[in-house]
């Protein structure tokens, strides 16, 4: 268990111990709970609401296989990973999704697109990246063709880069990205050059 969840689970427990003695335990022992004190029990009951609400935004944030592999060997936070779930396979002709993207935007969504971004792992000169978690795209994807562009971005594992391991690039992309979105992207990573 890691120190988010220990945390989490600690500011969970803390508002059930709370519910069930002011829900059970006190009314027993004093029937006109909360009374006179309706302004106190209120009050206490409004911050632990927040408390867990703001516990929960701050240690509950959801990972997956490479991020928890990231930390377990103590290296960066790479953001979601693997859910263990297979993508769609590519849909048939082309590109896949039968249509050709545009580069311009295919930037965009490499460098601000869905969490995290192509950018925070991978080196590709033309959108000025130069991250090393994953592997450098201007040798990866050097003369590749578009479907195995597309292939590498919605099932990563399918074929893995030497020198990286299974599960640090996510699968979650062609759910995440709209077909529109990975057309573009495709076009942007697989453009002559």
């Amino acid at each position: 268990m890691t120190r988010n969840e220990l945390l989490l689970a600690l500011a969970a427990l803390v508002l059930m111990v709370f519910s069930l003695v002011s829900a059970i335990v006190i009314p027993r022992r004093y029937e006109d709970f909360p009374g006179e004190r309706l302004g106190l029990f209120a009050v206490v009951t409004v911050a632990l609401v927040i408390g867990m609400l703001g516990a929960v935004e701050l240690f509950g944030e959801e990972r997956h296989g490479g991020e928890a592999a990231a930390e377990e060997r103590g290296g960066e936070n790479i953001g979601p990973g693997t859910t263990g779930e297979t993508a769609p396979p590519p849909p048939p002709g082309g590109q896949g999704g039968g249509g050709e993207g545009d580069p311009a935007a295919g930037r965009e969504v490499f460098t601000t697109g869905a969490q995290p971004t192509c950018a925070t792992c991978h080196t590709f000169g033309p959108a000025g990246s130069n991250a090393t978690t994953g592997p450098n795209l201007d040798e990866a994807l050097r003369d590749a063709d578009p479907e195995f562009v597309r292939e590498s971005i919605v099932d990563p594992n399918a074929e893995i880069t030497e020198g990286f391991q299974e599960g640090v690039m996510p699968d979650v992309y062609g759910e995440q990205l709209s077909e529109e979105q990975l057309n573009d992207l495709v076009a942007f990573l697989a453009q002559p050059g």
